[in-house]
């Protein structure tokens, strides 16, 4: 029950947050853009619940990737205070905001593909796991980049707020390497809290 408490917090609270984002962002439709994976991925979250319930770490993580992705949605990512003060304060020469989202759009589908596959696969944990998860997470990645890429070809001047290279012509390559290394990051820092939480929902659900 307490931890379905905070699966309902997590929901309330994110979309207590996209509502803000939609009220008058700088840009309509880089708004669409930008938020779109969270609510998609918050639907697929709710549709599945009774019969694939993540651990609450899994739900932590996405949640806070969301805000993330719904910030930068109603800023644009290069016009993100944080990221400007930062930007300031440190006399950086752009706004790295979209540096983060790109590094936690690594490390959070790096969890969420790990418990998949540990759940739905016969891999466990061990050289290939990593392997299959790192390279699922630069797929996405490459992916992701190539929506941009086809914006760009569509929209052309249009595209700038969504694809937020600020002047950077190496922009997509420091994405995929942020990704990569999110999810490299992740998979060393959280595997063995996630491998506990693992236990103790597949516990939950054989009693």
């Amino acid at each position: 029950m307490k931890e379905k408490l905070v699966h309902l917090f997590l929901l309330l609270s994110g979309l207590g947050v996209l509502i803000w984002s939609g009220i008058n962002p700088h840009d309509r439709m880089t708004w669409y853009a930008e938020v779109a994976p969270a609510v998609i991925g918050a639907v697929i979250f709710i549709c599945v619940y009774k019969r694939f319930r993540f651990t609450t770490l899994a739900y932590v993580l996405a949640w806070w990737f969301s805000l993330i992705l719904i910030v930068g949605g109603h800023y644009t990512y290069a016009r993100v205070p944080m990221g400007n003060w930062v930007k300031d304060a440190f006399e950086l020469s752009r706004n790295h905001y979209d540096r983060m989202g790109h590094f936690f759009q690594g490390f959070v589908p790096a969890i969420l593909a790990r418990e998949i596959l540990l759940r739905t696969s016969p891999l466990r944990p061990g050289k290939w796991l990593i392997f299959i998860v790192v390279s699922i997470c630069l797929s996405i990645s490459a992916l992701y980049e190539f929506i941009e890429w086809g914006t760009a070809v569509f929209y052309g001047d249009g595209s700038d707020a969504f694809l937020g290279t600020q002047g950077d012509p190496w922009d997509a390559h420091w994405d995929m390497f942020l990704c990569t290394l999110g999810a490299a990051v992740a998979l060393l820092l959280l595997s063995r809290w996630h491998d506990r939480g693992l236990s103790k929902l597949l516990k939950v659900k054989e009693g």
